[in-house]
């Protein structure tokens, strides 16, 4: 009896140590030397060659290495840019959109979309600076990039409007109207209104596509041309109406449309 009892004492005693020295040491000790090697191989290339020599996702990666601490984010950075195509996409992914996503842990969403954000904001301010102080026509890529940016990925149809001086410069940018999916509803004699108060010499018309798709539609076409004409009579002209969606763009003059 005695033998029995060490016998069964020992087992019950050693196999639960056994089997949590050697969880601990392949689960967690592998992975986290990973992540220092990781970020230690990213940053610096990023600090010498700043994003010529970096993909989008690692540049993915360095902007979630801040929101995301000891985490392995290429995964997260590769679904990202599988689901939404660019880096202007996710950077415009809401906070719905990522919570789906699977490889996201929930409490870092937050996070996530407000840097983001804040990224998108100071890029897209970046570009809107390209465009101030300059003529329009002189810097029309500039123009397109900085629409592109500002409106391709909304979810739902936005009418914007720039004002131009006689010297074609910007004077405000402003929305005109929101819409839904598919539609927006634009008021020529509003428009019309709008640009007498500012002084406008000259428009760019500018609105979204949610569908991808940066055609314009026949609706869309019928009322740039009730706007030119409201407009010539009032020395106003339309330079151009851009319809953007997501990272392409559709212009009316350069189709022949105006």
């Amino acid at each position: 009896m005695p033998a029995s009892k060490v016998k069964v004492k020992t087992k019950t005693k050693n196999k639960p140590k056994t089997m949590i020295k050697t969880k601990t040491k392949t689960s967690f000790a592998p992975r986290d030397i990973f992540q220092v090697e990781r970020r230690e191989h990213l940053c610096p290339r990023f600090r010498c060659a700043r994003v010529n020599s970096l993909s989008d996702y690692e540049l993915l990666e360095l902007l979630l290495f801040r929101v995301v601490p000891g985490s392995d984010v290429r995964p997260i950075a590769e679904t990202l840019l599988k689901r939404f195509k660019t880096i202007n996409g996710v950077l415009s992914a809401g906070k719905s959109e990522l919570q789906v996503l699977k490889g996201i842990c929930n409490r870092f969403v937050e996070r996530i979309t407000n840097e983001f954000a804040l990224t998108k904001a100071i890029a897209l301010q970046m570009a809107r600076e390209e465009v101030i102080d300059r003529p329009v026509l002189s810097s029309w890529r500039s123009v397109i990039d900085y629409v592109i940016m500002a409106m391709g990925h909304n979810d739902i149809e936005q009418f914007n409007i720039l004002f131009l001086d006689r010297k074609d410069k910007l004077i405000t940018e402003e929305i005109h109207q929101h819409g839904t999916i598919d539609h927006t509803p634009v008021y020529p004699r509003e428009v019309m209104r709008r640009a007498l108060e500012t002084g406008a010499s000259a428009l760019v018309l500018v609105h979204n596509h949610p569908s991808g798709d940066p055609s314009p539609s026949r609706s869309d076409i019928d009322m740039t041309r009730n706007l030119i004409a409201m407009a010539q009579p009032l020395g106003i002209s339309i330079h151009d109406h851009l319809v953007v969606a997501q990272g392409q763009y559709a212009s009316f003059r350069e189709l022949g449309i105006i």
